[in-house]
């Protein structure tokens, strides 16, 4: 009877159907786990970087350890790169700062047939290869162009008038070409999430078109606007593919000069130096990237 009885006591609700919990892992479970990309990762990024900072570090003619750098920073050609790689990204970010500011404002607040079209294309532009925007710009302003075609063609002239674009304002008209998307990606994410009513009550109270962008929009889009303009600034700092494709000959950046000197000069030192001082600019502005990145919620 006692046997009965306790076999057909009640189990608690708690304890029906459930499962042990599982014993947690240890931290040296964890670490295995980590070891193999950490392991890729070193094989295939910090392993070559750390040989890119040797050779800069004990060039293979001879000499001290820090000579290879003194060269560099003592050399005419390395600053005026340098002048101009930076006037370049900070003029690129301008334009496309105000390009993409005004674009993402159109698309956001004027409706228009196909604005949504517009938009879905901008995610595509994205993964375009940056040269592809500099052929198009070849054949459009290029010196057999379409535009000096045409003006060869009215006029009977001998050559057209356009050749900018192996300057150094044709490579700033590319890469605002090419980076504006990435700035209007961030700020139509921050649009679509302004609230309309802002927008209704601005206007109601008689306030005009300039006043609520300033007033109401422009500071909602700040965040944003920090994010895509610290994004196009560490990415144009390191663009190769748009200097090289315009045929600029005259313009040499950062990323032209660590070519030249190790493919057409075989100076490698010379060129790991400046491999190293471009990588220590775009860590550093990639991280302050990342700080308005976190602050702007991207």
């Amino acid at each position: 009877m006692a046997e009965a009885t306790l076999s057909a006591a009640p189990v608690p609700a708690q304890d029906r159907g459930s499962a042990p919990d599982p014993a947690p892992q240890s931290p040296a479970g964890l670490n295995l786990w980590a070891l193999p990309p950490v392991a890729v990762l070193a094989l295939v990024f910090l392993y070559p970087l750390a040989l890119v900072v040797q050779q800069s570090l004990s060039p293979e003619n001879g000499g001290g350890a820090f000579d290879a750098y003194a060269s560099v920073f003592a050399s005419q050609s390395f600053r005026e790169a340098l002048g101009t790689t930076v006037w370049l990204a900070v003029g690129a970010t301008v334009g496309c700062l105000v390009l993409g500011f005004v674009l993402a404002l159109v698309i956001a607040f004027v409706p228009f047939p196909g604005a949504r079209a517009v938009a879905k294309f901008i995610d595509v532009f994205l993964s375009f290869p940056s040269f592809l925007v500099t052929l198009a710009l070849l054949f459009v302003y290029g010196t057999v162009g379409m535009a000096n075609g045409a003006w060869t063609g009215l006029t009977g002239a001998a050559e057209g008038p356009f050749h900018f674009l192996t300057t150094p304002w044709g490579v700033l008209l590319a890469e605002i070409t090419y980076f504006t998307p990435f700035v209007m990606r961030p700020l139509l994410a921050a649009f679509s999430q302004l609230e309309t009513a802002q927008l209704e009550v601005a206007a109601g109270l008689g306030a005009r078109p300039a006043r609520i962008v300033r007033q109401v929009i422009l500071p909602e889009a700040l965040p944003a606007l920090a994010a895509g303009g610290s994004l196009v600034l560490v990415m144009c700092l390191n663009e190769f593919g748009i200097v090289l494709f315009t045929g600029a000959k005259d313009v040499t950046t950062l990323p032209m000069l660590i070519y030249g000197k190790a493919i057409l000069e075989s100076d490698y030192a010379a060129a790991c130096v400046v491999a190293v001082v471009n990588i220590a600019i775009s860590v550093g502005l990639f991280g302050l990237y990342r700080v308005v990145s976190k602050r702007a919620g991207a």
